[in-house]
C-alpha cells in the first residue's frame, strides 16, 4: 500500500502540473506541432557532402570534406569535449551521400569519425581523437573550377591540460557554448481521445548515430524507425491506446532527452526498440527483451547496455551537463513499483513473441539502460533481432515478419493493462476512475 501511495502522488502531481519541463539544461523544446502529429521530418538541404578524407600524420592532422552547394556565409562552429576526447563540428543541415563506413578507418589523431542529422536543420560530423588535440584552424574553401567547395579542419598534437583549458574557456564563451540537441514537442492527444493510455515508442539511434550495421549495409537506425512505424500505426488502429514516436525521421535525440520526452507525454508505457549486431562463433540471434537494472543480469547485457549509454558521447553531447538523479524516498518507492510492471510486461511480451519471432535463449535480461530510467514509466528495451544475423536480418526486413511481430507487441500490451487494472483496487463512489 505504501509503494501505491508513492505513486498516486507522483501521478497526481504530474497530472496537476501539465507536462514535465526539460530540466535546466536542456535546450528549449521546439514549437508544438499540430495536435496528434509527430514530430516533423526534416526539410531537404541545398547543401550536400559527396566525400570526406583524412590527411597528415600522428602530430598534425586535416580532415577535408567536399561540399556541393551555396557555402558563402555559411555558419559552422568547432568545438572540443574531453574524455573521451573529441572534436566537435555543427553546421547547418547537410545531406551526406558519403558512405557509412568512410569514418571507420582514422589517420593521425583522428581514430575515427562519423557524420550525420541531429535535429532538424542542424548537421554534426564528430571526430574520435587518439589523445588531446588542437583546432589550429578551420575554414572553407569555395569551388574553384571543377573543384568542389571544402571544408578544412586542421587539428595538431596538444597535451591534456591545455585541451581541459580550451573545452573549459568554450563553456565560458558565447560563441563556444555546447549546442544541446532540441528534444521533440510533446504531440497533443487528439481531442476525441482524451482518456487513452499514451505508448511512446522509441526507435533507438538516429541522425549522426547509426546503431550497429549488418554485413550487407542495413542501418539499425532506419530498421528500427520503420517497425516502430509499423507498431504505432497498430496500436492507433487498435483505438484504445495512443502511440507517440519519439522520433519520426533521421534524427538524433539525446538518452535524456527521450526519458523527457515519455514523461511530457504521461506516457503509461515505454517501449524502445533496438537490433544489436554482435561477433559470435556460435551465430546468436533472436528478440530479446531487455529491463532496467542496477545490475546486469550477464555479461552480454552488460557490454550491450554500456555500448547503447554511449549514444549521446558518438553524437557529441557533453554528458557533464545531464542532471543528476534526484534521491528521494518517494521515488524510490515509485522505482520499485515501475521495475516490477516493467518486469511484468517484459514476461507478457516474451510470451507473444514466441509465436511470431525467433527469441534469444535467454529472452529476458537486464542491465542499467538510461534510456529506460524513468522512475515512473514502466519501461522495456526490445531487442528486435542480431544485425550480425543473416537470418535475422531477412525478417527484419519483411513486411510480413514486421507484421506479425508489431501485432505481437500489441497483443502483449492488452495483456499488461488488463493486468493492471486487475490489480488496481475498485475506486470508492464518487471518486475518479482509476486510470490503466
Amino acid at each position: 500500500m505504501l509503494v501505491l501511495l508513492g505513486v498516486g502522488l507522483v501521478q497526481g502531481a504530474r497530472a496537476a502540473q501539465g507536462p514535465v519541463a526539460p530540466p535546466a539544461t536542456a535546450e528549449p523544446a521546439a514549437t508544438q506541432p499540430p495536435a496528434a502529429q509527430a514530430p516533423a521530418a526534416p526539410t531537404p538541404s541545398a547543401l550536400t557532402a559527396s566525400d570526406a578524407r583524412l590527411a597528415g600524420d600522428d602530430r598534425r592532422t586535416r580532415l577535408i570534406v567536399d561540399l556541393h552547394g551555396p557555402v558563402s556565409g555559411l555558419n559552422f562552429r568547432v568545438f572540443v569535449l574531453p574524455d573521451p576526447y573529441r572534436v566537435v563540428v555543427d553546421l547547418p543541415q547537410i545531406e551526406f551521400g558519403i558512405p557509412p563506413e568512410t569514418g571507420k578507418h582514422g589517420r593521425g589523431v583522428v581514430s575515427a569519425y562519423r557524420f550525420g542529422l541531429i535535429a532538424p536543420g542542424k548537421s554534426r560530423i564528430v571526430l574520435d581523437l587518439t589523445g588531446p588535440a588542437a583546432v589550429d584552424k578551420s575554414f572553407l574553401l569555395d569551388a574553384l573550377d571543377d573543384q568542389p567547395a571544402r571544408l578544412v579542419i586542421d587539428l595538431v598534437k596538444t597535451e591534456r591540460a591545455a585541451f581541459l583549458r580550451t573545452a573549459a574557456s568554450q563553456k565560458n564563451s558565447d560563441m563556444s557554448v555546447h549546442p544541446q540537441t532540441p528534444q521533440p514537442s510533446p504531440p497533443l492527444l487528439p481531442e476525441n481521445q482524451p482518456g487513452l493510455p499514451v505508448v511512446v515508442v522509441d526507435p533507438g539511434h538516429g541522425g549522426i548515430d547509426m546503431g550497429a550495421t549488418s554485413k550487407s549495409g542495413e542501418q539499425e537506425k532506419t530498421i528500427v524507425l520503420e517497425f516502430a512505424r509499423r507498431l504505432a500505426d497498430k496500436i492507433n488502429g487498435s483505438g484504445r491506446y495512443r502511440a507517440v514516436l519519439t522520433r519520426d525521421s533521421d534524427t538524433f535525440i539525446t538518452l535524456a532527452g527521450r526519458v523527457q520526452f515519455a514523461r511530457a507525454n504521461r506516457a503509461s508505457l515505454f517501449i524502445s526498440v533496438h537490433a544489436d549486431t554482435l561477433h559470435d562463433p556460435f551465430g546468436v540471434r533472436g528478440a530479446t527483451i531487455y529491463t532496467l537494472s542496477d545490475r546486469a543480469s550477464d555479461a552480454e547485457s552488460a557490454r550491450y547496455a554500456e555500448q547503447e549509454n554511449k549514444a549521446d558521447a558518438i553524437a557529441g553531447v557533453d554528458l557533464a551537463s545531464e542532471p543528476g538523479d534526484v534521491a528521494d524516498i518517494l521515488i524510490d518507492l515509485t522505482r520499485r513499483e515501475t521495475k516490477s510492471f516493467s518486469n511484468g510486461f517484459a514476461k507478457v511480451l516474451i510470451d507473444q513473441f514466441q509465436a511470431a519471432a525467433t527469441l534469444n535463449k535467454n529472452p529476458h535480461r537486464s542491465a542499467g539502460f538510461k534510456v529506460l530510467t524513468a522512475p515512473d514509466i514502466p519501461s522495456v528495451l526490445l531487442e528486435l533481432g542480431y544485425l550480425s544475423s543473416r537470418d535475422d536480418v531477412k525478417l527484419l526486413t519483411s513486411d510480413d515478419w514486421r507484421n506479425r511481430a508489431a501485432d505481437a507487441v500489441v497483443t502483449a500490451i492488452d495483456g499488461f493493462f488488463q493486468q493492471r487494472r486487475a490489480n488496481q483496487p475498485a475506486a470508492s463512489s464518487g471518486s475518479a476512475p482509476a486510470t490503466p
